[in-house]
């Protein structure tokens, strides 16, 4: 039985637990948003070569389909732990040219609270493309995991993919929720990482027919010490964004979100460590049934993100097409006033072509939030008439065969 004394991941969590943070109609404003003052590409997607010199103005990129735009997010999502936006194995993100993909790389100077950030990413280029890797340096420095990142950033996004959020299975709502986590504990995706780190060895093992208890066993401790961390930062979230979400005023309507899972459940009926052993015990009589089954049948990996309309009191996928994208918005611009209530910074919001299913009213009221949160936000389109609004309070671009010019 482990020391009483040591705290578990779930405790040390819960241990900085607050009340919900009101909701505000205007956030208040920030020391220093962060903002990318620089950036440079080499070999991704369609740039052989691009070196972008920023203001902390929100950017506009507007150009026609397929030039460029979403690959410049894309770039940018990667200064966030992850596969980046489009989920994108690290082989297929360099520029193509004669046979083998390039070894990509993505160099930002972030201006942040703290200071300017320099972060520089990219597939290594020592390794095979089949077996590739992502190298990152922050400030010059090696870092020693991609979780590292979100100590000093986090980025959200939502791209045209993101439209059957609510629709579609519950993997990509936890990763959506697991992004926003992010931006209010760094840890968490450290937390996640080692979790999922345990349960792929966990599931080798029981493949490949190994019964050693001795090393199941110490798999299965790591599984429910960090996958009770991850349910209880994850509820700790939602309690958050709750109330915010619930009081929301203009045109983004208002939603009311909960988790649903067998961990978040135990949460709520006894402490942390009592969960843990549950968890632990769970995992260890399910062994020949996750054998056949490829991998662990309950645990923070099966959890999912309820979101309703309040409004109307229908889930989020029962709701029209132009809806559900305002909810999805509700949801992002909620957590980015949480980040400025209790960080003194917002997330580095990507919006891809988010005005397709806005109207004229909402789109003039994200734009006026963007500008109330003192954000560069970036956002992409086709109609440079949809950023009217934003005029001389954002930069503008032109995106045409990746070539980014100034407008």
């Amino acid at each position: 039985m482990r020391d009483a004394a040591r705290h578990s991941f779930a405790e040390s969590a819960a241990s900085t637990a607050v009340p919900a943070a009101p909701a505000v109609a205007v956030p208040p404003a920030v020391a220093v948003p962060p903002a990318v003052r620089r950036l440079v590409l080499n070999d991704f997607r369609s740039y052989a070569t691009l070196r972008l010199e920023l203001d902390p103005r929100p950017v506009v990129l507007t150009g026609p389909n397929g030039a460029g735009k979403t690959n410049l997010l894309e770039a940018l999502s990667f200064l966030a732990p992850g596969r980046g936006l489009r989920r994108a194995r690290l082989e297929e993100v360099g520029r193509r040219g004669a046979g083998a993909s390039a070894p990509w790389a993505v160099a930002a100077t972030v201006a942040t609270a703290k200071g300017a950030l320099e972060i520089g990413t990219g597939r290594d280029p020592e390794t095979d493309p089949a077996t590739a890797r992502r190298l990152l340096r922050i400030d010059g420095k090696p870092a020693r995991s991609q979780a590292e990142l979100a100590r000093h950033l986090s980025v959200l996004w939502v791209t045209p993919d993101m439209d059957r959020l609510f629709q579609e299975g519950p993997s990509a709502r936890r990763r959506f929720l697991d992004r926003m986590v992010y931006g209010l504990d760094a840890e968490h995706a450290a937390r996640v990482a080692a979790y999922d780190h345990a349960q792929r060895e966990r599931a080798r093992l029981l493949r490949e027919g190994t019964r050693d208890a001795t090393w199941l066993d110490a798999l299965e401790s790591a599984m429910a010490e960090t996958g009770v961390a991850i349910a209880a930062a994850r509820r700790r979230l939602v309690r958050r964004l709750s109330t915010t979400l619930a009081q929301a005023r203009g045109p983004f309507p208002a939603a009311a979100v909960a988790l649903e899972g067998t961990l978040e459940g135990w949460l709520d009926e006894a402490p942390a460590l009592a969960a843990e052993e549950r968890f632990r015990t769970l995992l260890a009589a399910a062994r020949a049934e996750d054998a056949l089954a490829g991998g662990a049948k309950d645990g923070p990996h099966r959890s999912d993100l309820a979101v309703r309309h309040l409004a109307s009191g229908l889930p989020a996928a029962l709701a029209s097409t132009g809806e559900q994208k305002a909810l999805l918005l509700s949801l992002v611009l909620a957590h980015a006033r949480l980040e400025t209530l209790e960080r003194g910074a917002v997330p580095l919001l990507l919006l891809d072509e988010v005005a397709a299913h806005l109207d004229r009213v909402r789109r003039q009221a994200l734009d006026e939030e963007l500008l109330a949160f003192g954000s560069q936000a970036w956002l992409t389109g086709t109609d440079e008439a949809m950023f009217e609004s934003l005029g001389a309070a954002a930069q503008h671009f032109r995106v045409v065969d990746g070539n980014v010019v100034p407008r």
